[in-house]
């Protein structure tokens, strides 16, 4: 009785650290982006005063461009709406120790897909063209960003630069097909295919001047935390990310992961040009090519490739372009402040990666 006793005694003992040190992960996991999102307003404060503008008037047009009315909070939903998907863009490779920064191709393409299939079932139901549009989005984002998880399984061609390198063939494919053989001749000052009809326009959510997008990149969040938390699948893409030699040596189906999340990564990032094009512009244009994917990178480092923390982060971010505006009128600032912020708060978050592990003492830690 008593050796039991000893040994229960000695397994709580054991469990206790690893508690502790999960329990230090999760608040790593808050302090450091906070952190470093304090820093990098603290060093963009040093910036507008050396410019001779007062960073509290600033922060003050931000809260109140982004966030301080009914009509600019959803001004920041809209804008976040699609920096939801391009965020997950980069968070679900991430899952697997996969950095890619390509999104902002998928997302042109998942737009221009998405404009070509709509006119073709003008005859069908809207919810119909609509459900088509959204499919054709899906599968040429997902295609494009698979695309690299195929080079990087059969080739071991580096993703970040495959990726980054065939965002600007994206763009320059949207752009030919746009002012060339999809140009709608109506369209003279500024090349754009033929325009959706009514039926095919994403609507908005009722009682708010928000659409739908909005609703659509939530719950992609959300199911993307889940299936990554609770399901075999998220645990074994973790896994692979952790060690993928390992993985692999464990049986775990390496390639068939890193397939699989890369054109889920894809999907998102199409869906979300799907949704530009349906819910703001109408159709496919050089407009589409606004820097959305590149925004993402910021916002899933930010979030530390969590789908869930996107939410808040892509709200944030959000919030700031919404402002930016009404910045520029007050504070007689050009448009480029707001990039300035952003690659700041970038360049913070980068850095602070480097505290990861070491922002609070573990248990395991010998003094």
């Amino acid at each position: 009785m008593s050796e039991i006793t000893q040994g229960s005694s000695f397994a709580g003992a054991a469990a206790r650290p690893l508690l502790g040190e999960a329990a230090r992960r999760r608040l790593e996991g808050v302090l450091i982006p906070v952190t470093a999102l304090l820093v990098g307003l603290l060093l963009f404060g040093l910036f507008i005063a050396l410019n001779g503008k007062s960073p509290e008037e600033f922060y003050y047009l931000v809260y109140r461009g982004g966030f301080g009315t009914w009509f600019s909070l959803q001004n920041t939903m809209t804008r976040a709406a699609p920096l939801l998907l391009t965020a997950l863009c980069v968070a679900l490779p991430a899952q697997l120790g996969l950095v890619v920064i390509g999104g902002e191709g998928a997302f042109v393409l998942g737009g221009l897909a998405a404009a070509v299939v709509g006119p073709l079932f003008g005859f069908a139901p809207g919810w119909v063209a609509i459900g088509l549009m959204a499919l054709a989005g899906i599968c040429a984002g997902g295609t494009w960003i698979g695309l690299v998880g195929a080079m990087r399984h059969y080739r071991g061609i580096n993703e970040t630069i495959s990726s980054l390198l065939m965002a600007y063939i994206a763009i320059a494919l949207m752009h030919h097909f746009v002012e060339g053989p999809l140009k709608d001749p109506a369209s003279l000052n500024k090349p754009s295919t033929v325009p959706l009809g009514p039926d095919m326009r994403v609507g908005e959510i009722p009682g708010m001047d928000v659409h739908w997008g909005f609703a659509v990149g939530i719950l992609a969040c959300l199911l993307a935390g889940f299936v990554l938390s609770r399901t075999t699948f998220g645990f074994s893409a973790r896994i692979a990310g952790g060690n993928a030699r390992a993985a692999a040596v464990q049986g775990l189906p390496v390639g068939r992961l890193i397939l699989a999340f890369t054109a889920a990564a894809g999907a998102a990032a199409g869906l979300a040009g799907m949704i530009q094009v349906a819910a703001v512009q109408g159709s496919a244009n050089a407009s589409l090519a606004a820097g959305y994917g590149y925004t993402g990178i910021l916002i899933a480092f930010l979030a530390r490739q969590n789908p869930v923390a996107i939410i808040p982060m892509a709200l944030l971010i959000g919030g700031i372009d919404a402002a930016g505006g009404f910045i520029q009128r007050r504070m007689d600032l050009p448009d480029a402040t707001v990039l300035v912020l952003q690659g700041i708060l970038f360049v913070a978050i980068l850095v602070s990666e480097t505290l990861s592990g070491r922002l609070l003492p573990s248990r395991n830690a010998k003094g």
